[in-house]
């Protein structure tokens, strides 16, 4: 059991959102059907992400995938050189079973515009429909096809970088673990708050108890989102629960960011002290008084906005 939370311990600015949040008598996620839990999701984002910045480009694809086609969505921030140029490879949260292109619409332009480099979200399949492992195949599948078809793109397959926030936090870690010996050569990680061990001891992490009732991501909807991702399939596969992995060397150079009051914090602050015992360079962000999915909300909370520029310029470093 979670412990009680009092709120007005957070950040005034994410109080303020809660309480507008409060204020508009939003039912909580997980009591929701999940075609409308998806389309919440959607319109939070929406209304909280702020500017959608300026783009020279931005133009929809699709890669190929183990269960068809999966689709992606290529921002340019501004026109493209003669020289292929820098991406990274983003991958949204929303639990597993939510979140999509549009949801993080303004994240991926903000981390593009910020960057000068361009970026390329990805569409993985979701559960319920699509339950483990297939979002993390199809994530596999998206980042190979990139890197398979950079060229044409006009991508520099040598200059690409993965990031991800929450559940794509954890997604993008995988992704490094497992492409690590192949054909595709990442240069850096970005792990916003990510979620890395869906095992039932992870419920027992001392974050996950006292930040277990700090909306949004309660225990509560942490369950609702886990179970139908994992249905029957083994929590301790490192496609659902990379902190598991034992060998983490020579894994690209990592950022990770945390918040204060998030039911993830450990698993964050975990695997910064796997990769470094590793010996993969590790800069770690850990905000005070912030909640999860803080970064989704940059048009009302100026943490959100100061993280992403610091992403933008750790891409900008590990990507030249």
């Amino acid at each position: 059991m979670s412990e009680p939370f009092d709120l007005s311990r957070l950040d005034p600015e994410v109080q303020t959102v809660l309480g507008e949040m409060a204020a508009h008598s939003l039912p909580p996620l997980e009591t929701l059907p999940i075609t409308q839990m998806r389309e919440v999701y959607r319109t939070l984002g929406d209304h909280l992400g702020g500017e959608a910045k300026p783009m020279h480009e931005v133009r929809d694809l699709s890669a190929e995938g183990p269960l068809g086609p999966i689709p992606l969505r290529l921002y340019r921030p501004r026109p493209a050189d003669a020289a292929p140029t820098a991406a990274t490879i983003y991958l949204h949260g929303g639990g597993w079973i939510i979140g999509d292109l549009d949801s993080h619409d303004k994240i991926c332009r903000r981390l593009a515009h910020a960057s000068g480099e361009a970026l390329i979200a990805v569409d993985y399949r979701l559960a319920p429909e699509h339950p483990a492992p297939d979002g993390p195949e199809d994530v596999l599948a998206a980042i190979r096809w990139i890197a398979a078809n950079a060229e044409s793109l006009g991508l520099d397959a040598s200059r690409l970088a993965v990031a991800g926030d929450s559940a794509g936090g954890g997604l993008a870690a995988m992704a490094c673990q497992q492409l690590r010996d192949s054909a595709v050569a990442l240069r850096a990680q970005v792990l916003f708050y990510p979620g890395l061990d869906l095992t039932p001891e992870s419920d027992a992490l001392p974050s996950r108890q006292r930040n277990g009732q700090v909306p949004p991501l309660t225990t509560e909807l942490m369950r609702a989102m886990a179970e139908p991702f994992i249905g029957g399939f083994d929590t301790r596969d490192l496609r659902v629960s990379p902190l598991l992995a034992s060998d983490l060397q020579a894994l690209p150079p990592a950022l990770i960011v945390t918040a204060e009051f998030d039911a993830l914090l450990d698993e964050g602050r975990l695997y910064r002290d796997k990769l470094q015992a590793a010996g993969v360079a590790v800069s770690y962000v850990e905000v005070p008084r912030m909640i999860h999915g803080f970064i989704e909300m940059a048009g009302a909370v100026s943490a959100a906005v100061s993280v992403l520029d610091q992403a933008a310029a750790f891409l900008r470093q590990r990507l030249a």
